[in-house]
């Protein structure tokens, strides 16, 4: 049995996929107002056993984090800006009328878990520990109102790439039926309700031949927002001048933390990078007149993927050549450079286990 068991293991780990290839532990840390957090554990995996009547299974008071570690360059391990997923999870809860966990308590449950699953974890650069934690409402009532008390969780699972191991560029669909997010609503936190209602959009993305849908703004329906749970950028120009685009934050978009440090790394590499409001017809127009040369997104799952071809009721087109261009591969090196520590820590991102 334990050769069985073994054997099973390392098929899973030779070929994790994305999204199923789950660790062996998982983090508990319930919260109640007359104890606050309380009941720190690390567990094996389990399913959960909840009452059907648990608020957060009704009115989706659910939010949840995407973080992942790295093998490091040295052979440690590191996760990869915890502590800015740490801010946002409490931006998150604050948002759903959830209590905010303290980030040193996010910090220590996500380390605890990689530490005693780091081993998953090859030598393989393309694979990561993707580390998912949660908060949801426990409360056993079907009372339209805020739950009382609440369980953490922190799970991961052993990721190759999102799009497969190979840097490809990928397929979009313009969505002019369905919106992400709208003005006041949840689009700049990450809360389980943002998701489900975009799956529709994402199988009609599928049903063109796209791996992906565009988000465009929930108003006018003209200015680029995301790709699917991912942000955008663009690129004008080419070579070390190249201008680094990515759609300004409005409220409705997710600040993603892949996003900021490609921000800060096109900087460091001689880029410009800006933050602007771009629409369906300029990104159209660029890539004809040849302006727009590249066109990426980016996101803790998809790290940085290559858009070659846009499908559009109003007509598709071709991103540059339809290759991955120059400028996002190598700002995707160095973001995974960034992850893996090679050539030190700059800027504090990786916090070792």
């Amino acid at each position: 049995m334990t050769t069985m068991l073994d054997a099973t293991r390392a098929a899973k780990i030779a070929n994790p996929g994305h999204g199923d290839t789950f660790t062996d532990h998982m983090f508990s840390l319930s919260y109640s107002p007359d104890r606050g957090w309380h009941t720190p554990e690390l567990q094996r995996m389990a399913n959960l056993s909840i009452h059907p009547g648990m608020i957060g299974l009704h009115y989706a008071q659910v939010v949840f984090e995407g973080i992942k570690a790295h093998r490091q360059v040295d052979g440690g391990v590191a996760v990869f800006r915890p502590w800015d997923n740490a801010r946002r999870f409490r931006a998150s809860a604050r948002r759903l009328a959830m209590p905010e966990l303290p980030e040193d308590m996010f910090v220590d449950g996500v380390s605890q878990l990689v530490a005693a699953d780091q081993d998953w974890l090859g030598d393989d650069p393309a694979h990561s520990l993707y580390i998912r934690p949660l908060l949801y409402g426990s409360d056993i009532s079907l009372m339209l109102r805020p739950s009382n008390e609440y369980r953490f969780l922190v799970m991961a699972f052993l990721a190759g790439g999102f799009f497969g191991d190979n840097v490809e560029s990928v397929s979009v669909w313009v969505s002019h039926e369905h919106s992400r997010a709208i003005p006041g609503g949840t689009g700049n936190v990450k809360v389980a309700g943002n998701y489900a209602p975009s799956f529709v959009a994402q199988k009609q993305a599928q049903e063109h031949g796209c791996q992906q849908v565009v988000w465009l703004d929930p108003i006018e329906r003209t200015w680029l927002e995301e790709l699917g749970g991912m942000n955008m950028f663009f690129v004008r120009g080419t070579g070390r001048g190249a201008e680094l685009v990515t759609p300004q934050l409005s409220g409705t978009l997710l600040p993603g933390v892949t996003r900021n440090t490609l921000l800060t790394l096109a900087e460091r590499l001689g880029y410009a990078p800006r933050e602007e409001r771009i629409s369906l017809d300029q990104w159209r127009t660029e890539c004809r007149d040849g302006r727009i040369t590249e066109v990426f997104a980016c996101g803790t799952a998809a790290v940085v993927t290559p858009v070659g071809q846009v499908k559009d009721a109003g007509g598709d087109w071709i991103v540059g050549d339809g290759r991955p261009g120059p400028v996002t591969l190598r700002l995707r090196k160095a973001l995974v450079d960034a992850q893996h520590g090679v050539g030190g820590d700059p800027d504090g991102w990786t916090h070792r286990v």
